[in-house]
């Protein structure tokens, strides 16, 4: 993921005073959040005349009610529960933020008189009328857990805001000026406290007994299931679709914090909290676990689907509004566009010059750096992380790593016994042309297995309807194959099909695991007669 910088010119704070900095772990989602709130900003090549950039904001659109229904916009309304362990002192903070659309006017003076214009140049510098966006970040709370049993709903306003910018010639006379323009906002944020399914009332009001054990670690005190929704609440319909992305929340996602309490993920929840996590429910919006991982005190309540704990990648260095591309094609991509096309991105906008600037100022250990990483498939189950500053290679793993993956390979395992790679790590070259898919055998119900076998396949771990049609019928093994993971994949083709033998030649075969395959015992043929009996048969 990309992380912008927040714009103090434009009137939003420097991070250093946003509210609720001294969490650290509030401070380490917030460069989530902010990937998350610029998400489709901007779209490569950055410039206004780009056709995808006049169709933008695609992502946490809170639209004024009535714009769904009339065509003009989005849903007025986003929400999405959460499970807590709350202690007896837990309170909640609630992070609002969302980006206010603001129209940039540029105008040029003519004769006393400031008239609009689609472009104005002035002196070297060059500015298009263009929609921005304002930065904005509302803080509720905190608030304590049982005042929410009720129910709580807070309003949002934003109100209307014109910021004028004088631009002067190089001979300090007033030339023009870029006028910023925001419409008022208007918003609720409900909060609401309710039982989890499994809990008892008593469980989920807080005066029952303390659960015997924290679920997954988290906090020794009582389940219970925040929801926490958002609201456009614009007056009036809104019929036209400029002024309704105008007053829109856009980017809309919502940051908790807490105190005495403790989240749980509900895409891994622990077994005793599974089935209040399949009780909640989500709209427009998804709640993961944020901050470092083993921290449970902050959750990401994010307009986009995420994993938890989500994090920027080291080596993403510049902001390129697209978590979707890859960083290193996507810069390569900036450096090629024309000088004549980078100025109309820089006049474009702001960040959008940020993202030239900073592409053309990266040099060739950055470049470099953006080529990938690789890292250890195997660290999580050794508990361990095996990478290197230097892209494109892994460090030398721990013994212990060493040991588990370069066992001398055999049948039973899956690899062959003389196989040179014993001591080596799995990503060296040799230990890969060690395993040869034409020769290598896997055992399957104490029969070996390799090209040329017969076995009859009985799909069970997909449900591919193609797969199902080779459900009781007998093929032949083709390659038998090895992944760095530890799984093994068995080729074949289906004895039924007549272009089985033109799939073998070109290398085509479809893939099973070995516990979806029987082995066959194939009888040797009957000697035929020899050459002496068949002229003694002869008339």
């Amino acid at each position: 993921m990309n992380a912008d910088a927040v714009n103090p010119a434009a009137g939003n704070p420097p991070p250093a005073s946003r509210p609720g900095t001294g969490n650290p772990s509030l401070s380490l989602a917030r460069a989530v959040a902010d990937a998350v709130l610029y998400e489709g900003y901007l779209l490569y090549p950055y410039r206004a005349s780009s056709r995808k950039n006049q169709s933008r904001w695609q992502f946490g659109m809170l639209g004024p009610p009535g714009a769904a229904a009339s065509g003009a916009g989005e849903e007025s309304t986003m929400f999405a529960d959460a499970l807590l362990t709350a202690g007896p002192q837990a309170s909640v903070e609630v992070h609002l933020r969302f980006l206010q659309l603001q129209t940039r006017s540029a105008e040029r003076l003519d004769d006393g008189t400031f008239t609009p214009v689609n472009e104005l140049t002035v002196g070297a510098a060059r500015w298009l009328t263009w929609d921005e966006a304002s930065e904005q970040e509302i803080t509720l709370g905190p608030f304590a857990l049982a005042q929410l049993e009720a129910g709580e709903s807070i309003p949002v306003d934003v109100p209307a805001n014109e910021d004028i910018e004088v631009l002067q010639d190089d001979a300090g006379l007033p030339a023009g000026r870029l006028v910023r323009r925001r419409l008022a906002l208007s918003g609720t944020v409900h909060l609401g406290l309710s039982m989890p399914d499994g809990a008892s009332a008593d469980h989920a009001a807080g005066d029952g007994p303390e659960d015997p054990a924290p679920p997954n670690g988290a906090n020794s005190g009582r389940l219970v299931r925040l929801r926490v929704s958002a609201e456009n609440t614009a007056p009036g319909l809104t019929a036209d679709k400029h002024d309704a992305v105008a007053t829109s929340f856009i980017g809309t996602h919502l940051l908790l914090s807490t105190q005495d309490a403790d989240f749980i993920s509900l895409l891994e929840p622990p077994a005793e909290a599974q089935a209040a996590a399949a009780g909640c429910a989500q709209h427009r919006c998804w709640p993961v676990l944020a901050g470092p991982e083993g921290q449970r005190d902050v959750l990401l309540i994010s307009p986009i689907i995420l994993y938890d704990h989500p994090a920027v990648a080291p080596e993403s260095s510049v902001a390129l509004f697209d978590s979707t591309e890859i960083d290193e094609i996507l810069t390569l991509r900036v450096l090629t566009l024309t000088e004549e096309e980078k100025a109309e991105a820089r006049a474009t906008d702001p960040r959008a010059a940020e993202i030239i600037d900073r592409c053309e100022a990266m040099t060739p250990q950055e470049l470099q750096q953006l080529h990938g990483v690789l890292r250890n498939p195997r660290a999580e189950a050794a508990n361990v992380t095996a990478t290197t500053e230097e892209p494109g290679f892994c460090e030398d793993p721990p013994e212990a790593v060493i040991a588990q993956q370069d066992e001398p390979f055999s049948a039973t395992s899956g690899y062959p016994a003389d196989a040179p790679a014993a001591g080596l790590p799995w990503w060296h070259p040799e230990a890969d042309a060690s395993v040869q898919p034409d020769v290598d055998a896997v055992v399957i119900k104490g029969v070996a297995v390799s090209r040329g076998s017969l076995v009859r396949v009985h799909p069970q771990r997909r449900a591919d309807a193609q797969d199902l049609f080779f459900a009781g019928q007998t093929a032949r093994v083709t390659s038998v194959h090895f992944d760095v993971d530890g799984s093994t994949h068995v080729g074949l083709v289906l004895d039924v099909d007549p272009a089985s033998d033109l799939y073998d030649g070109y290398g085509r075969s479809f893939y099973f695991a070995p516990d979806e395959l029987e082995p066959l015992k194939v009888e040797p043929p009957e000697p035929g007669p020899t050459q002496d009996q068949r002229k003694e048969n002869q008339p």
